[in-house]
């Protein structure tokens, strides 16, 4: 089955002065319009709660914001989105980013929490914290505390046949680390994947 991209995005900018500009994805197109702009409302909705995140009731002033995304699997019917928000405040020693991802399945158009992915009642928590654990040893990865488990709703995205978890910046490592990612490949946890969800599409193979 060849990769295919059923749906056409468009990148929507907001600009509030020469250093503030947030671009964030537009999906388009769609047959089902109650659909495209459910999707599209969910998608603007998240960018603002990471702008009001960066910049609401915070004493210091903006000094710059950045806002970009990046579509991480747009093919089988699962669209997979990153937003991303890079401020800084004035004087800060460093700025500061965050980055939320949003999946969907376009069968259903409904927007895809982790436990979604995986049967009820698996134990999915515990297999993904487990093979994050191995991963935290065999990389070396510096940790500014023990990692015991995943949240039940932690970050992710999906890439293909990888699910990505991942945490944000000191959640588990220090702000020099960069962003935990944690692949995951749909194999390893082919046995708790929902098979008629968004991983079980991708676990495929034709």
């Amino acid at each position: 089955m060849p990769v295919t991209f059923p749906i056409s995005i468009q990148t929507v900018k907001i600009s509030s002065g020469p250093n503030k500009t947030v671009f964030y994805p537009k999906i388009i197109g769609m047959q089902n319009q109650r659909m495209e702009k459910s999707i599209n409302r969910t998608i603007a909705d998240q960018v603002l709660q990471l702008i009001n995140q960066q910049a609401g009731n915070m004493p210091t002033t903006v000094e710059q914001m950045t806002g970009w995304y990046e579509v991480k699997n747009n093919q089988r019917q699962v669209l997979s989105v990153a937003l991303s928000n890079y401020t800084y405040h004035h004087q800060a020693a460093h700025g500061m980013t965050y980055i939320k991802s949003l999946t969907f399945d376009l069968q259903t158009g409904g927007l895809c929490e982790l436990k979604n992915l995986f049967k009820p009642g698996s134990n999915y928590v515990e297999k993904l914290s487990a093979l994050i654990r191995l991963q935290i040893t065999q990389r070396n990865i510096q940790l500014i505390h023990d990692f015991t488990m995943i949240g039940p709703n932690q970050d992710f995205y999906i890439a293909d046949k990888v699910l990505v978890v991942y945490f944000q910046l000191y959640e588990i490592t220090p702000y020099a680390f960069g962003f935990p990612m944690f692949p995951i490949s749909v194999f390893d946890i082919q046995d708790i994947i929902d098979e008629n969800g968004p991983l079980g599409r991708m676990a495929v193979n034709d």
